[in-house]
């Protein structure tokens, strides 16, 4: 089976990223996301098969910058540790160094660009199209700003 890591950050980019849920059978799969209240329960699910990286939003100015250059650190080790052949993404930020350290070893990286923007780019979205072997958009005018991108329609 093919190694794939799933990875989002909480709320509506973890649950965009859920809804792909069933094709988590087809793979040897690890699911990467921030543990917060809502997420912790999600262990209970899917066991040995979730890791948790440190929540934060750029809004906390001082402790971000320790968190996410943590959860860099975190996310090497995990890639180190699961060497998946794929990793899919919808985002933001929490993903967005997993998918570089997967691109320098030659990781395929999927990103699906969030169903809550139509005619705007995200951070993330903008700092990982260069690096994507697929990049998807779930609405037919994000096509005009990533030209190499795939329509793939809803994700809902």
């Amino acid at each position: 089976m093919k190694k794939v890591m799933f990875i989002a950050s909480t709320g509506g980019h973890l649950d965009e990223l859920l809804q792909l849920k069933d094709m988590f059978k087809k793979y040897d799969y690890h699911l990467v996301t921030e543990k917060d209240k809502t997420t912790e329960k999600l262990k209970n699910k899917y066991k040995k098969k979730i890791s948790y990286l440190k929540y934060g939003t750029r809004s906390e100015k001082v402790t971000y910058l320790f968190k996410f250059i943590y959860n860099c650190i975190f996310s090497f080790l995990l890639y180190i540790k699961y060497r998946p052949k794929y990793i899919i993404t919808t985002g933001t930020h929490t993903a967005v160094p997993m998918c570089y350290i997967g691109k320098i070893f030659r990781s395929k990286i999927i990103y699906i660009e969030t169903f809550a923007n139509i005619n705007e780019k995200t951070l993330s979205g903008k700092m990982i199209y260069p690096i994507a072997d697929l990049f998807i958009v779930q609405w037919e005018e994000m096509l005009e700003l990533y030209p190499k991108a795939v329509l793939g329609g809803s994700i809902y």
